[in-house]
């Protein structure tokens, strides 16, 4: 499955990437929303990891604009944050995610969520 990771942190995208590649996934990546939601036509992925906290268009204002894209509306959303207190879960499922996550990421958890997320039971 095709997987785009969103995420400004490069200790944090290493570790995502890493887990997502070792379950047998394709990983892109994107280091702020704008480019994300421009590169999604080229990359074509199935799930979004995508982190709240983001250079410019925060994560959940992706998520609203995705889902506001009638070519990008059905991709699979998941946010991860490290401010639950700041960007609780119910702002997230409001913006249309799919999941949430806090960090840090269970690592052994992570591939499950996102093939469930994507409705897969496979993996």
């Amino acid at each position: 499955m095709n997987i785009l990771v969103v995420e400004d942190n490069p200790s944090h995208l290493k570790l995502a990437r890493l887990v997502l590649s070792m379950a047998g996934h394709n990983v892109s990546d994107a280091e702020a929303a704008e480019q994300a939601f421009n590169s999604i036509k080229l990359e074509k992925p199935q799930v979004i990891l995508a982190d709240v906290m983001l250079p410019g268009m925060d994560g959940l204002a992706l998520v609203r604009k995705l889902k506001a894209d009638p070519e990008r509306r059905d991709l699979d959303d998941i946010v991860v944050t490290s401010y639950p207190d700041r960007y609780p879960k119910r702002d997230a499922l409001a913006a249309g995610c799919d999941a949430y996550l806090v960090k840090p990421i269970n690592t052994r958890e992570l591939p499950h969520l996102v093939a469930s997320v994507a409705g897969r039971t496979d993996q």
